[in-house]
């Protein structure tokens, strides 16, 4: 079973606001409003692929029960922690002004929510995977995703983490299943800008060295490298198409890849298919669908990366 976390959920109202202006009303050209979180987004696409997931974290208030409803609606199953008091974010997006969006901070978790939520991952069984996903909320500890691996991993579950920054970096000594830095977020950890393959392996090679099982490198447009626990490295391009939205890919692309493992394919398999399923959500405006997916497969060509590792 997968399950994956959401500490901090929102519902996000995309809008489009053609030529807008600063200090005066502007209204939107098309809207909608989508269920939000990087592990919703994990949970959402598997479904769509066909796997079960449960969809876990913490809710508050009339936001936190649409959001918990749009999940139920997709046949989703859920097992969220509902707070007392405050309420679930709704994080704002103006889909064409490169990317602005405004996101809120979200309802105070506390210790005793906390420890609720830890219950509520006791029916974890080994060979599970556990995605921990997002950022850590201000509220709780920023250790929380490493108190939770530390919990989990001694139980044999495969925990992806899909953090940035400290949170990212706190997690690796717990030898994380999967680990997955875009180019960008690889080059913050070492404060480095990344331009090459070469540099994006020789950096990769860290994070296996700092503790990650597997580290997946996404690379944009120019697809991703993996780095598997197996020794070997692989590496796959894109395919053909025209990216509309990114929002979501990078989740699409943890999806894809444990869409295979599940199935009992390997590596190469595993990666070819995060890559087709980060790309089928980067080429539509909502998450992938299977059909998409199947359809971009076969144009991706996975090859083994051959490299000396460098100290």
């Amino acid at each position: 079973m997968i399950y994956t976390v959401t500490l901090n959920p929102s519902l996000d109202y995309m809008m489009t606001v053609e030529n807008f202006q600063l200090s005066k009303t502007n209204r939107s050209s098309r809207e909608k409003i989508l269920a939000g979180g990087k592990g919703i987004n994990v949970s959402m696409v598997l479904k769509h692929l066909g796997v079960e997931s449960r969809a876990l974290g913490f809710l508050a208030g009339f936001v936190g029960k649409e959001i918990e409803n749009r999940l139920e609606a997709e046949g989703i199953q859920t097992d969220f922690v509902y707070l007392k008091e405050g309420c679930s974010r709704i994080n704002v997006k103006l889909q064409n002004l490169e990317g602005t969006e405004i996101n809120a901070q979200g309802p105070v978790i506390g210790q005793e929510d906390l420890q609720a939520f830890m219950n509520r991952l006791s029916c974890l069984l080994p060979g599970d995977y556990l995605v921990l996903a997002g950022s850590i909320p201000p509220s709780l500890p920023k250790n929380t995703y490493g108190l939770m691996m530390e919990t989990w991993r001694d139980r044999g579950v495969r925990v992806v983490l899909d953090a940035t920054g400290e949170a990212l970096r706190q997690g690796l000594g717990k030898s994380p299943f999967l680990i997955k830095p875009n180019r960008d977020e690889l080059g913050d950890l070492f404060d480095v800008t990344i331009e090459t393959e070469d540099q994006a392996l020789f950096y990769a090679q860290k994070l296996r060295q700092e503790g990650a099982q597997n580290v997946l490198v996404s690379l944009g447009g120019k697809g991703a490298l993996l780095m598997s626990d197996s020794g070997k490295i692989y590496r796959g391009g894109c395919p053909r198409g025209q990216v509309k939205n990114a929002v979501g890919a990078g989740d699409s692309m943890i999806a894809g890849f444990l869409r295979a493992k599940t199935q009992g394919l390997g590596d190469r398999e595993a990666l070819a298919m995060g890559i087709a399923t980060g790309s089928a959500s980067a080429f539509s405006d909502r998450l992938a669908e299977e059909t998409q997916v199947e359809k971009l497969l076969p144009e991706i060509e996975i090859r083994e990366v051959t490299w000396k590792k460098k100290s």
